[in-house]
């Protein structure tokens, strides 16, 4: 996967940090003089370089998976759960605050947004965590001949970046700081209905109205979803071998008027189906054996 972006020919830098302002979140830049805007410069290349020693063909981000710290994935710009990265990456004339980093506890990221010579954009973020640590620490420095307490604020920068944005896609190198950044969780409870909605286009001869009640109060069957709905995975599902697996797998369910409902407590046994989680395996004839997994990648043949 190629980057919409030139790092070579960069010709302006903009830094910025997201802050926690009571019940909202904004993005406001921060004036940063040259030295500084090298060194945001040369992570956002050590972010490219580390994706590309991690994968050339980076699989695309599914909620439902659970991602190593490091691994790069990718996520269309236009995907509704980079709706957040696609705001910051899109915005024009951010405002300007001198006093953003005034209080260092209510920033929860910080991020550039630099222009190569063709004019396209490249958006750059890392979540405040190594960030704002310093500042719990007592810094020294060497005064004359003397060493002195610092006094004023130090902020650390980070050796690289959680994710580049550029105009198609988001390249993800961290998957958490993507989801806090993005509010994953907040984005994918409130789409909990449409999903359902759309899933249930396809599985016409299935109740999920205890699924939407389940997975609205429940993040991770909300995740399920979200990666149920991603994959296309409810498309052209067969009744009779949706109910055989359900069985095989543990998973009870019943049946009235051609209706396939839910038992109690099977939702996500449901959803793991549907997913392609719960599998059955027989390499001892006469015993079959039933499993979850973890993480679910297809296999190329």
């Amino acid at each position: 996967m190629k980057l919409n972006f030139d790092l070579g020919t960069v010709t302006t830098v903009e830094f910025g940090v997201g802050r926690n302002d009571g019940d909202t979140e904004a993005f406001t830049c921060v004036t940063v003089d040259d030295g500084v805007q090298a060194v945001l410069q040369e992570m956002a290349t050590c972010t490219w370089d580390a994706m590309q020693k991690l994968s050339s063909n980076p699989p695309i981000y599914e909620p439902s998976e659970k991602h190593a710290p490091c691994e790069y994935v990718h996520l269309p710009l236009s995907d509704d759960l980079a709706q957040a990265m696609r705001q910051l990456h899109d915005a024009n004339n951010l405002p300007m605050n001198s006093q953003a980093l005034s209080n260092p506890s209510k920033v929860f990221c910080y991020f550039i947004r630099m222009t190569d010579k063709k004019k396209r954009r490249l958006t750059a973020l890392r979540r405040a965590t190594q960030f704002k640590g310093v500042l719990k620490s007592r810094l020294i420095r060497l005064v004359t001949d003397a060493l002195k307490i610092v006094e004023d604020h130090v902020f650390k920068l980070d050796k690289d970046f959680d994710l580049l944005i550029d105009s198609a896609h988001v390249h993800i190198l961290r998957p958490a700081g993507f989801e806090f950044a993005g509010k994953l969780q907040e984005v994918i409870l409130a789409a909990v209905p449409k999903n359902i909605e759309s899933i249930q286009s396809d599985l016409t001869f299935v109740d999920l109205t205890n699924v939407q009640d389940y997975a609205s109060r429940h993040p991770r069957a909300a995740r399920y979803l979200a990666s149920i709905l991603a994959q296309e995975a409810t498309k052209s599902i067969d009744k009779k071998l949706l109910k055989k697996l359900c069985d095989r797998t543990g998973v009870e369910i019943r049946e009235a008027n051609g209706k396939i409902t839910i038992e109690d407590g099977h939702v996500m046994g449901l959803l793991e189906v549907l997913d392609r989680r719960r599998y059955e395996l027989e390499l001892v004839k006469g015993s079959p054996e039933c499993f979850k997994a973890a993480s679910r990648r297809k296999l190329d043949r």
